[in-house]
């Protein structure tokens, strides 16, 4: 995945407005307070509240 590091810095959680952090698989952005992952697919982060998986439940991207 290429996603930008000035893209990581500016994009922030709809849901809280708190900043995400790439998972180590670099295919969805986590939210450590309301502890959830957007996915990313075909390098484009879906950032869509109703999206996103439980942090808990994320397998990555299928």
């Amino acid at each position: 995945m290429s996603l930008n590091k000035e893209l990581l810095d500016i994009l922030a959680c709809p849901k809280c407005k708190g900043g995400l952090e790439l998972k180590s698989g670099e295919d969805g952005l986590a939210c450590a307070k309301c502890k959830i992952v957007y996915p990313v697919k075909d390098d484009i982060p879906i950032m869509l509240v109703d999206q996103a998986v439980p942090e808990k439940e994320w397998t990555g991207s299928k």
